[in-house]
């Protein structure tokens, strides 16, 4: 096994398996500050892992989908887990749409305590957003290892840009 995939099989660990992941999503804000640049917007996010990519149940209507909207260029983080990774963000709809049947069902599973009530799926804004990642960091017993992850190109790279 490469190094790439021992560290992609250390995420699946972590964060896979059908578990309910509490990450950081960071996005960038649709208003400027006073110093006219951009500013960062984060928070706290229930997040369900597969294969490189972590998906959110939300609202279209939210902020961070309408951030995203503008720019899809997202930065999540795993304190626990010591994970950083930057990424794409993408709607990927309405939860009832048939396309998305298979991944609703493991979302509901992931999410059981707490789905229903803070979702309505009658509501066509309820969606899914997927958040593929392309570079991250992931840091194995504070220092011990570091996984330089380039998750577009499957490879180890020397500095995965995001440190």
């Amino acid at each position: 096994m490469g190094e790439f995939e021992e560290g992609y099989a250390l995420l699946e660990q972590k964060f896979g398996n059908g578990k309910d992941n509490i990450i950081t999503l960071g996005t960038i804000a649709l208003q400027r500050g006073e110093s006219g640049r951009p500013l960062p917007v984060v928070r706290g996010l229930d997040a369900y892992y597969e294969d490189g990519v972590f998906y959110v149940s939300t609202n279209a209507q939210s902020g961070k989908m309408r951030q995203i909207a503008a720019n899809p260029d997202v930065f999540v983080a795993s304190c626990a887990e010591m994970f950083t990774a930057s990424g794409r963000g993408e709607n990927l709809g309405w939860v009832m749409d048939p396309k998305n049947a298979a991944l609703r069902l493991k979302l509901r599973a992931a999410f059981a305590a707490w789905y229903d009530m803070a979702n309505n799926e009658k509501d066509e804004n309820c969606c899914i957003l997927a958040i593929r990642l392309t570079k991250g960091i992931l840091n194995v017993n504070h220092w011990e290892k570091l996984y330089h992850m380039d998750f577009v190109n499957k490879a180890i790279v020397e500095n995965a840009g995001i440190v």
